[in-house]
């Protein structure tokens, strides 16, 4: 009867560590995508707040032509420059693609920006940057899982200077990309030159809630999230300026 007993608790043990650990398989990737879906949602709430401060800033100016006349937009609001025995520098941004016929931009993809060079202006360790997509061959070029600036798709770094609000004559750039940064309200001499981006499919699929491409979610506008309506409006409004 006791050896009975000791077998029954046995197996009862073996049943509640077995549901211990299902369930732990399958909570930690909810929390998990809980998590990234969470940083995803703050990066949009920085990307609108950096992308506002550059548009405000009279140093700016030409930010607000390229952007008439823009394909896209990436924003990354905290590009970190790494320690000296590492090397480089990067952060996280979103990218938004315009609709050329009614002026609307789509819902954010999300990406990584690494090894960014910061030139002698920087004055610090940090910096927001936008970057314009002025064609359609830079367009295409993120839709794939990563782009290597430099090369075949170039990259300039866009005429700073102060005056009124599309008062400057834009400058002849034949570059893919036009980039605007600032760090602590001064310029920021970024070089992007061999900088690599890539899609941050984890962010991707945790905010819109199901596995889902960038060329789904920027061209095909197949999910959207109310999360990013204000970031897109900000957008929207700075066009109509």
């Amino acid at each position: 009867m006791r050896k009975q007993t000791i077998h029954v608790w046995k197996n009862c043990l073996w049943a509640f560590a077995g549901f211990l650990l299902v369930t732990c398989i399958s909570v930690r990737p909810a929390m998990a995508a809980a998590a990234e879906k969470s940083e995803a949602q703050s990066l949009i709430d920085k990307s609108k707040a950096s992308f506002s401060d550059l548009m405000n800033d009279e140093n700016f100016s030409l930010l607000h032509t390229y952007l008439k006349n823009a394909k896209a937009v990436l924003i990354f609001p905290q590009v970190l420059k790494a320690g000296f025995f590492l090397g480089g520098s990067g952060g996280s941004g979103v990218l938004l693609v315009r609709n050329e016929a009614t002026g609307t931009w789509s819902d954010p993809a999300f990406y990584t920006l690494g090894s960014v060079t910061f030139g002698f202006q920087i004055g610090g360790e940090a910096a927001e940057l936008v970057m314009v997509a002025v064609n359609q061959k830079a367009i295409d070029s993120l839709l794939s899982s990563s782009v290597k600036l430099g090369g075949d798709l170039s990259v300039a770094v866009g005429p700073v200077g102060g005056g009124a609000k599309g008062s400057l004559t834009i400058p002849e750039i034949r570059a893919d990309f036009v980039s605007f940064a600032r760090s602590k309200g001064l310029y920021a001499g970024l070089n992007l030159e061999g900088s690599v981006m890539q899609v941050r499919d984890g962010l991707n699929n945790s905010y819109y809630g199901k596995s889902v491409t960038p060329k789904e979610i920027l061209i095909g506008k197949e999910v959207s999230a109310a999360g990013a309506n204000e970031l897109r409006a900000v957008l929207e409004k700075a066009l109509a300026k």
